[in-house]
């Protein structure tokens, strides 16, 4: 499973910079990027990162203010990671109980370490997520890597897998919304795609395609926050992208 991380940092050059050191890392994604404290808090009760970013040579004083504020809000505090050009915030850092504090430039050793250290102490399952789906007596167990993606079917869902076969569950899409892994987003009323399938993405269109037999799904204009994060996902894993 994939470790998710969101970055608070205003330097769009410095953003680069950390994702690009990231790369190398695969099991690490990317789920949101923020200008501010107060647009990083919000993106942090959406999306649940494991890991948080903040630059905190501008407003480290309002950036701490925030890491306190989300106590009230979320039970699944993530780990702060404070970015600097001095160790002016370090004391202040230890005292909020970040994760690490790096020094820029940024280090390639230092991200190791830190990396190595995340991993150790906040160990991600490799095995495959099972999903049990209940109707009355009847149990079934569904691979999560196997769905392709999970279809509303008025007050049911489909769930439609790699092999083809549909499963059915008498709940709503939305019910499952807050059930699936992280790497499941909805793209639209009717739609929840794994993202790990998707080979495209047509803004023309307004449709995902995934790998298999080439199948077509629409996302929806309200739903259009999840697929901009999606792009970002897929383009930061990529090999190359366009100029």
């Amino acid at each position: 499973m994939a470790y998710t991380y969101s970055i608070i940092d205003s330097d769009s050059v410095s953003n680069l910079s950390l994702q690009h050191y990231l790369e190398e890392y695969s099991e690490f994604r990317c789920c949101s990027i923020s200008k501010n404290s107060s647009e990083g808090l919000n993106n942090i009760l959406k999306y649940t990162p494991d890991i948080v970013f903040i630059n905190l040579n501008e407003n480290a004083s309002i950036c701490f203010q925030m890491v306190m504020e989300l106590h009230q809000y979320s039970t699944t505090i993530p780990a702060f990671i404070g970015i600097s050009k001095s160790k002016n915030h370090a004391y202040e850092a230890i005292k909020h109980n970040f994760f690490d504090y790096w020094l820029l430039p940024y280090s390639e050793f230092d991200i190791r370490k830190t990396v190595l250290k995340l991993k150790k102490m906040m160990p991600k399952e490799t095995a495959p997520q099972t999903l049990c789906l209940k109707t009355y007596r009847d149990f079934q167990y569904l691979n999560t890597d196997d769905i392709l993606y999970l279809r509303a079917d008025n007050n049911a869902t489909e769930f439609i897998m790699k092999d083809g076969t549909i499963n059915n569950a008498f709940k709503t899409l939305k019910t499952f919304e807050s059930q699936m892994p992280k790497n499941f987003i909805r793209i639209h009323q009717s739609y929840m795609v794994n993202i790990d399938h998707i080979s495209r993405i047509s803004y023309g269109k307004s449709v995902c395609t995934l790998k298999y037999q080439k199948i077509q799904l629409p996302f929806s204009k309200s739903y259009k926050q999840n697929i901009d994060t999606l792009k970002k996902v897929l383009t930061k894993n990529a090999i190359s992208s366009l100029n």
